[in-house]
């Protein structure tokens, strides 16, 4: 992947800028400081290799060199999406599953909140990180890592639920820039709807775990365990207890896992 190359397969895209590095500590804290910076919205940042990236709770995720999509977005919130920010991550995993199933026929998971499944195992996490002005949000960049090739399994000594790569699902090599352009041309379709009821249907329709039992739990809170029944209109995960009781999750540094 070249920059020149990178911006001509994404030239009919309406993005705001394209910054390209052939490695970086992380797409997000570079997106970051140009967002600061005032880029406009819909600029992204790609990197061929991440050597300082992060998931949700200090997770890292390193992305070593043609192994893996590696981008940031950086999202300014319309005035009518100001009160979906919490589902910005989910916008992005929902992308990458349509994606997956029109272009490779596959069949997408969407563990709650925003981690992507190919048969049960992570091929693609996402990070949303929020910057706040005067209770507003200014800016969300939208951290995407996808596990394009099996190396990038490999070298994924802190993944704390088993991975997958996309070529290993489906048996083919991968074109990264086509990929990347589809993911991008139906993350900016989606968002048209975020927030919507076709949106959290979508969502819910790819929904892991459904039906199953699972445990949820907060930093420094005792697990709980339910049977995951489906979403909430707002996008919170509705659970039913053992005893029968109907319990809602909502965003957060929340974990889950099957039981």
């Amino acid at each position: 992947m070249t920059e020149d190359g990178l911006r001509k397969a994404l030239s009919d895209l309406p993005l705001g800028g394209v910054r390209f590095f052939k490695q970086t500590g992380s797409t997000n804290d570079v997106a970051l400081a140009w967002a600061a910076e005032g880029a406009a919205d819909l600029s992204l940042v790609v990197a061929e290799e991440q050597t300082a990236g992060r998931g949700r709770f200090g997770h890292k995720w390193v992305t070593p060199p043609g192994t893996a999509l590696a981008f940031s977005l950086i999202l300014r919130p319309k005035v009518e999406e100001v009160e979906s920010i919490a589902l910005f991550s989910a916008l992005g995993a929902l992308a990458i599953a349509t994606t997956l199933e029109e272009k490779y026929s596959l069949k997408p998971e969407i563990k709650w909140p925003n981690d992507v499944l190919l048969a049960r195992r992570k091929v693609s996490g996402i990070l949303a990180e929020a910057v706040w002005l005067d209770n507003r949000a200014e800016s969300v960049v939208l951290g995407i890592g996808l596990n394009v090739r099996p190396e990038a399994i490999l070298s994924a000594e802190s993944f704390s639920f088993p991975a997958i790569s996309l070529e290993t699902a489906t048996g083919q090599s991968v074109e990264w820039l086509k990929l990347l352009h589809a993911i991008i041309k139906a993350l900016i379709a989606w968002r048209l709807r975020l927030g919507s009821g076709e949106f959290v249907r979508a969502w819910e329709a790819r929904l892991a775990y459904r039906g199953e039992q699972v445990q949820v739990w907060a930093e420094g809170q005792p697990a709980r365990a339910g049977q995951v029944e489906g979403l909430e209109r707002d996008g919170g995960l509705r659970l039913r207890s053992p005893e029968g009781e109907t319990f809602s999750v909502r965003f957060g540094e929340v974990h889950l896992r099957p039981v």
